[in-house]
């Protein structure tokens, strides 16, 4: 078989893989999301009309796009604490775009994982963290652009992305995540779109965005024994267990809503938000079941939320920032609190440089900070709990590129330290290898998972 045989073989057997694959996973997956089943194929209609001219199904199949998407297979391999597979996760991502005429659009994105590694660990992982991480189908994105007026209108399930800073989110507050995997997944992989109504506004350089979110999606922590589970820091002498996280109830009094107003003057990109929300971010609440033993339950509050971010390109490097200003979000305490929480008011900022480089280098330096306004006397967090992060990325030619992430906390002296080594075989392959480490304070939003570092290598192919 000729090289070029080999690729097309390739790329048949992975559309015929994710055939299978949705075919497999997509109709149980499908139960536990009803609102996926308001993607529907349009009903055919006549061919021609009288004069012969195509109808609209003609004309979207004329203006529709290829399938685009990916096939990708990522193993891990956990060397921290007990040694164990983590991940070996075959993940097809396929969609297609296209247009309905007179300016309406539309796009479809479905994604179907399975990992075999929750068979290979049968006796390391929980039956329900097996359960939760086998196989998944989920609508990346399934919407409708439609003009009305001088508005943009889209409709369904999209990603929202309010800021992007390097290794954390700060402004992205709409955004919720797969946390499954703590922060070491690609943010665009990472990050759960919402089923939402978003209509935007474009006058000169002022730009206004007005979201309505009735269907509420929010972070997936998973199930406790994962290896990125969230827990909660140590009680001495106090055994713990996790219940199921609770998500919010499917009703149109927990919608979402936000604006947000941006502009731009003499080079500064500008824009401020408010959000009020069930918070994406879980809460841990605590009942004592016996004088030694506690049952943690996430659940999710409402909360407000005012931001702003800028961005100004000044040439020799660019400076981006963001910050958050969040009102009622319920924080751990060491006090015997019935539910262990308490309501505190909190900003999150965060500050950083983009410095390029001749030699095809880039470095990214970053301070974060979060301060407790009014801090409660028994809560866990320390009043300010600052942090640095730092990324370097090199690309050795046009084919091999390496990259350096390190994220430190200031405060609890533990960290995360991401090398990888990113190898582009061709333009539609590419195969990535690196490590997720963690350490320090046991305690820390890192050092508690210094038992999961872990080495890994992916391969995708692209069409």
């Amino acid at each position: 078989m000729t090289h070029f045989d080999l690729l097309s073989a390739l790329r048949r057997l992975s559309l015929a893989a994710l055939t299978l694959a949705i075919l497999l996973v997509a109709r149980p997956a499908l139960a536990a999301d009803p609102l996926d089943d308001l993607f529907v194929e349009p009903a055919p209609e006549a061919a021609s009309d009288a004069q012969g001219k195509p109808k609209a199904d003609e004309e979207a199949s004329s203006s529709m796009s290829g399938w685009r998407g990916f096939s990708q297979f990522e193993l891990a391999r956990t060397v921290a604490g007990n040694s164990h597979w983590s991940k070996a996760r075959w993940r097809n991502e396929l969609g297609r775009s296209g247009s309905f005429g007179q300016g309406i659009k539309w796009k479809a994105v479905g994604r179907v994982d399975y990992d075999f590694a929750y068979g290979w660990e049968s006796d390391f992982y929980p039956a329900a963290v097996r359960d939760d991480r086998r196989s998944e189908f989920a609508w990346r994105e399934v919407y409708l652009d439609m003009p009305v007026g001088d508005v943009e209108l889209r409709l369904g399930r999209q990603h929202i992305v309010w800021g992007e800073m390097v290794g954390l989110f700060f402004a992205d507050v709409v955004s919720a995540r797969d946390m499954r995997e703590f922060f070491t997944q690609e943010f665009d992989q990472q990050r759960i779109p919402q089923w939402a109504a978003r209509a935007e506004y474009f006058k000169n350089d002022w730009r206004a965005e007005l979201i309505w979110v009735p269907y509420v999606s929010v972070d997936n922590i998973g199930r406790f024994g994962g290896d990125f589970y969230l827990t909660q820091p140590d009680l001495q002498g106090i055994s713990a267990t996790y219940d199921a996280q609770v998500r919010p109830d499917r009703k149109l009094s927990n919608s979402n809503y936000g604006l947000r107003v941006g502009t731009l003057v003499q080079g500064w990109d500008l824009a401020a938000f408010y959000y009020r929300s069930l918070d994406v971010n879980p809460t841990f609440s605590r009942r004592f079941v016996a004088p030694t033993a506690v049952v943690y339950t996430p659940r999710h509050d409402w909360i407000h939320q005012y931001g702003g971010t800028l961005t100004k390109d000044f040439g020799s490097f660019l400076l981006k920032a963001e910050a958050v200003l969040t009102y009622d979000r319920y924080l751990p305490v060491s006090s015997a609190r019935p539910d262990g929480l308490v309501r505190q008011d909190m900003v999150d900022y965060a500050i950083g440089i983009d410095i390029p480089f001749m030699s095809e280098s880039r470095l990214n330096l970053q301070y974060f900070e979060r301060a407790h306004m009014d801090k409660a006397p028994d809560l866990l967090a320390s009043r300010r709990e600052n942090g640095m992060a730092v990324l370097y990325n090199h690309k050795f030619d046009e084919r091999l590129e390496g990259e350096l992430l390190w994220v430190q906390s200031l405060v609890r002296n533990d960290y995360m330290f991401r090398p990888k080594l990113i190898w582009r075989v061709q333009s539609n392959w590419r195969a990535q290898f690196g490590a997720d480490l963690f350490g320090g304070n046991s305690n820390g939003y890192f050092g508690r998972f210094g038992n999961s570092d872990r080495y890994y290598g992916e391969l995708r192919y692209s069409f």
